[in-house]
């Protein structure tokens, strides 16, 4: 088996929970080649969790470029952007961890860019990996008369979820740094809505359609595809709560809710498909989590019509199966689950939804 030389760039939370982790496990498809942070703190600290010298660990990502990776996997903050433009000038393959980017221009050039150099470019969405959703893929597209889906999306905050985890965090990074990061970001987001200014309520909706809500969109993606429409959005607790209504061929209507309960240790992510005879229900742990079950519910008439229900439980862990999936589209080719080409839909939808919001906001 072909072993592939990984550049990790962005060493935070979700790659020290999840991502370092599996690649270290599993040496048969993975080498941990070097590191890449903005942290000096955070490279002192993970190195050597990861047997990866002081002459690997890079603060700027072209260092990590030069020392002979294969792929790169990108979990940094903000745009992955330039990051991913980069890498694929460098001849590198690159998963690239959500969100991926905020604007329509950025997802085009990353796609061309890996497009024109000739490498991989996945989009690290793992609910798509988890076997709750492969088994529940098959069964929804074969029901007959789709009435309703149901989305909830119930949303602890992110500090409940990593106090199970230790991990290290930034402690250096200068608050003029997170300063122009933040004006940069509404200024991306004021791109992608093509508004002259946004407000905080504003970037912070946006910011979790397209960083938490994405998930919800990329399991609609990948069961029914694009919508037909958007009919409408309404933004509220000052971008904590957000409901979307999908308009998909045959009058399917999808009806989507993120909601943040920042006190309330109770994640619930829920796909609910509803047709006249039949009830198929996703469930999926936060991704915050390592062990958790994922499952589906199936409600239908048992054969001479009695009313049947049935759970399926499993806890395979989808990040490691997303790598897994990564090594063999690099290594032996073969399509992607979710390939780069989806960002531009997804960047697409995003947009939309949030501009639904718009005749409720009179100030634009």
């Amino acid at each position: 088996m072909e072993t592939l030389r990984m550049g990790v760039v962005g060493c935070g939370a979700i790659a020290q929970i999840q991502h370092l982790p599996h690649l270290r496990d599993d040496p048969e498809r993975f080498e941990i080649h070097g590191l890449c942070d903005i942290s000096q703190h955070v490279l002192e600290m993970v190195g050597p969790d990861y047997q990866v010298p002081p002459s690997s660990r890079f603060t700027e990502m072209r260092d990590l470029l030069a020392s002979d990776v294969d792929a790169v996997l990108i979990c940094s903050s903000g745009t992955h952007a330039p990051q991913v433009i980069a890498a694929a000038q460098a001849g590198n393959h690159v998963i690239v961890e959500k969100p991926a980017c905020a604007t329509m221009d950025e997802a085009e050039a990353m796609v061309s860019a890996c497009d024109a150099a000739g490498v991989r470019l996945m989009v690290a969405y793992p609910k798509r990996y988890e076997p709750s959703f492969e088994f529940a893929l098959p069964r929804i597209r074969a029901m007959r008369d789709i009435r309703l889906v149901q989305v909830n999306h119930f949303h602890p905050s992110n500090d409940l979820h990593m106090a199970e985890f230790s991990f290290h965090r930034a402690i250096d990074i200068s608050q003029k740094a997170l300063e122009e990061r933040h004006a940069s970001d509404a200024r991306l987001v004021a791109k992608a809505l093509s508004v002259s200014s946004v407000d905080d309520t504003l970037v912070r909706a946006y910011q979790t359609v397209n960083g938490s809500m994405i998930h919800d969109i990329s399991v609609l993606h990948g069961i029914f595809g694009m919508p037909d429409a958007v009919l409408a959005t309404e933004i509220w607790k000052d971008g904590g709560g957000i409901t979307t209504t999908l308009q998909y061929p045959d009058d399917v209507r999808v009806l989507m809710t993120w909601i943040d309960l920042p006190d309330l240790w109770a994640f619930e992510e829920t796909f609910a498909v509803y047709a006249c005879e039949e009830r198929v229900t996703i469930s999926f742990p936060t991704g915050f989590s390592r062990g958790l079950p994922t499952t589906v519910i199936v409600q239908e008439p048992d054969a001479d019509g009695t009313p049947m229900r049935r759970e399926l439980c499993w806890h395979e862990n989808p990040f490691k199966r997303e790598l897994e999936h990564f090594h063999a589209a690099v290594t032996m080719g073969g399509s992607l689950h979710t390939p780069g080409d989806e960002l531009k839909d997804h960047l697409m939808l995003v947009r939309e939804i949030v501009r639904a919001s718009f005749a409720k906001r009179s100030e634009l």
